[in-house]
């Protein structure tokens, strides 16, 4: 049985989608037939996150691997989150972590080095032989300072792992990765999470939602490493949507309020603004079920455009229902406009009105876009076809 070793700077548990992400993907390395342990940082946590005490059941995963934390400076609640302190704590935290680790990865043996993090493959690749490092990239670094330590990473691992098919492009022709040694393998679900899933007007029962309101919902944190996700252009376009309601699940509770302020200052209904905050993952597929359509409006940035493989977009396509979405290269290989959702100018709110509008008045083009988009996702992007194939890719590569 081959020993993986998943290293990560998170917090565990964290309400940010990194931690179910590499929560389910260990679970999968798991079942794929790998010993696995995760290493974490062992980091001050939110009191909310706090009071889980286990994070395998709060996750919704089998206990099949091993949890280890490793010390770490960590004075992140001792500044703000967005000012000059902020950046030192991070480079504290990396600084301490990296040098943790790399005392005991001086005595720690793995078939399988797996990771995220840029610094502590780099510091790997002079402790262990490459063929044994994989790197799953999830950004592209346009800082000099970033890009040089990416380049020396996919030059020194033995496997890639891209998230995006651009961001597998911009590693092999600006990174110089070799391209036998990088593939694609975008998000996913964990199939048993979206089986027996209630219907819809049972969801909106149990969650207390109106039964008569047309539910355009929207998962997640409304922003990623700072950049918001268009959830303001979604309340314009809504605002031309008869009887259409709004519900957020996920957070920040200060972003979700003055979302709140943006669709009471168009007229909208008060009650019509449904926030859930941040929910339990395994809660999170009841609430896609109380949604009429699934809504993905994010801006077209560099980030969102190449770079992106957003956890929700496969959470709900496995959860059945209507899709709206941004029409961006990073899901264009995933989703397919009219088929199984509909694709739409970023930031362009007439056409997501008329978009919303059409989906509103047409059920069975809502069933069609849910039904294909389902049978899509649990054939193609689970978690277990996903480390199948990673593991695959490291053994070849």
């Amino acid at each position: 049985m081959p020993k993986l070793l998943y290293i990560s700077l998170m917090r565990l548990p964290t309400e940010k989608a990194h931690g179910l992400q590499i929560m389910q993907n260990c679970e999968a390395f798991a079942e794929a037939g790998c010993d696995v342990t995760l290493w974490v940082a062992r980091r001050w946590n939110t009191s909310e996150m706090r009071a889980v005490a286990d994070p395998f059941s709060y996750y919704g995963v089998h206990a099949n691997f091993s949890l280890r934390r490793i010390p770490c400076i960590d004075v992140f609640p001792l500044f703000p989150s967005d000012g000059a302190g902020a950046r030192l704590a991070f480079y504290l935290l990396l600084a301490s972590y990296a040098l943790v680790a790399t005392l005991l990865l001086m005595f720690t043996r793995a078939d399988i080095y797996y990771s995220r993090a840029e610094v502590i493959l780099t510091l790997l690749s002079r402790l262990k032989p490459p063929r044994s490092l994989a790197y799953e990239a999830h950004q592209f670094p346009v800082s000099r300072r970033g890009a040089s330590l990416q380049r020396r990473v996919v030059s020194g691992v033995g496997g890639i792992i891209a998230i995006t098919p651009q961001l597998r492009a911009d590693l092999i022709s600006q990174r110089a990765a070799e391209p036998a040694r990088a593939i694609v393998a975008h998000d996913g679900i964990r199939r048993a999470r979206f089986l027996n899933l209630p219907e819809p007007a049972v969801a909106r029962q149990q969650i207390g939602w109106p039964a008569d309101a047309f539910i355009v919902g929207f998962v997640g944190r409304l922003h990623m490493i700072g950049l918001d996700k268009g959830v303001g252009a979604l309340v314009e376009a809504l605002a031309a949507v008869e009887g259409a309601a709004l519900a957020l699940v996920g957070g920040p509770d200060d972003m979700a309020e003055g979302l709140r302020q943006q669709w009471l200052s168009l007229g909208m209904p008060p009650a019509r603004f449904l926030y859930a905050g941040h929910v339990p993952p395994d809660d999170v597929p009841r609430y896609l079920r109380a949604f009429d359509v699934c809504a993905m409006p994010h801006p077209q940035t560099r980030q969102f455009s190449r770079y992106t493989s957003p956890l929700k977009l496969f959470e709900y396509m496995a959860a059945g229902r209507a899709i709206v979405a941004s029409d961006l290269p990073a899901w264009s290989d995933v989703l397919k406009d009219g088929e199984t959702a509909l694709l739409l100018p970023p930031d362009d709110v007439a056409a997501w009105s008329a978009a919303i509008n059409r989906l509103r008045r047409d059920g069975q083009l809502r069933a069609r876009l849910g039904e294909n988009a389902r049978d899509c996702c649990l054939a193609e992007y689970t978690w277990d076809a996903r480390a199948a194939r990673i593991l695959a890719h490291i053994r070849s590569a």
